[in-house]
């Protein structure tokens, strides 16, 4: 591995075998849909508590992608992951439930790319075969925490975004035939640029996106037009327009996209867009790592981006820090 500045490279072939993604009912009308292995339809069962929805959702995700993998989650030498909630405890949960070891893992929106970065460094280190990483997120769980239950009723500004309830999990291994592999990563810094708005996420995250984005580019040597996509997740309607605005680059309108900004279409009931650790997720874990494995993607730069802000914090007047880890994708068909 050569670690340039917070860009790593890996030696070794890092695969992401498969996948596994699932989502909430709200979410089956999602511009993504045709991607989701599962969807519920339902929040949360009966008798059941959002957050305990919420964890069944995480084992589920695992479990598509280790059958899709040709494996079994009990077979997975390390899962990582994490959420939203209150000390991870739906991932925590659900690695009660799936039985082995595990990392908990919080970046906020963040938190799937951390996961994969986190995975690739055991799987270059030879200390694990195969880890399942990724991150969800539940929509009645992380509004009750974040803002207000949702029995409130609330009045939303048009700077809010909708958590997605989705949960999105990769199983890495090392050397497969004909799989996306991860080349790079860079490890986002916090970036604070000086906003208290917790409704206005997009403004707030779009600083962080942009670093990591230019450390990237620079310590690859390369440029926006050597992608198919960059794809962040999740700044929204809003905050892709500032993230665009901060870069000059003619390349930016086609290439620089934004998952949560795309997630619920044109539709304006979701105000700016989707959200949440599980939004990024899905996306890159469904429709983008489907486009790479049909070879209709060669090269991708995912940029998970994340608010590391809690309730607490927000009622002391602080502002809001950000943060946003980027992996690098190639499909390379190996014989």
């Amino acid at each position: 591995m050569v670690n340039t500045f917070g860009t790593l490279q890996f030696t070794t072939k890092i695969c992401i075998a498969n996948t596994g993604t699932v989502v909430g009912p709200v979410e089956k009308d999602s511009t993504f849909a045709d991607s989701f292995d599962e969807v519920l339809s339902l929040e949360a069962e009966k008798d059941e508590t959002n957050e305990q929805a919420h964890a069944r959702m995480i084992e589920s995700a695992c479990h598509w992608a280790a059958k899709k993998g040709h494996t079994q989650v009990d077979k997975v030498d390390v899962l990582i992951g994490g959420d939203l909630i209150n000390q991870l405890s739906p991932t925590n949960f659900a690695a009660r439930s799936l039985a082995i070891p595990y990392l908990g893992v919080f970046s906020a929106c963040a938190s799937s790319m951390e996961s994969v970065i986190l995975g690739c460094l055991l799987l270059e280190s030879g200390n694990a075969r195969t880890v399942l990483a990724g991150a969800s997120s539940h929509h009645q769980a992380v509004e009750r925490q974040f803002r207000y239950p949702l029995e409130y009723g609330t009045q939303k500004p048009k700077t809010s975004q909708w958590t997605v309830t989705g949960a999105g999990f990769s199983l890495l291994e090392k050397d497969l035939k004909n799989t996306p592999v991860v080349t790079h990563a860079t490890i986002g810094k916090v970036v604070d640029s000086q906003q208290t708005n917790p409704l206005h996420m997009g403004a707030a995250m779009a600083s962080a996106a942009r670093d990591t984005i230019e450390r990237h580019l620079t310590n690859t040597n390369s440029k926006m037009a050597d992608f198919d996509v960059i794809m962040t997740g999740d700044l929204g309607n809003i905050g892709i327009s500032i993230l665009k605005e901060m870069f000059q680059d003619e390349n930016t309108g086609v290439i620089l996209q934004d998952a949560g900004a795309q997630f619920y279409g044109n539709d304006k009931f979701f105000n700016a867009g989707g959200s949440g650790a599980g939004c990024s997720a899905v996306v890159f874990f469904g429709q983008i790592y489907d486009q790479l494995k049909k070879g209709s993607f060669k090269r991708v730069l995912l940029v998970a981006t994340g608010a590391l802000l809690s309730p607490l914090t927000f009622q002391q007047g602080e502002t809001i820090p950000c943060i946003a880890h980027a992996i690098e994708c190639r499909m390379e068909k190996r014989g």
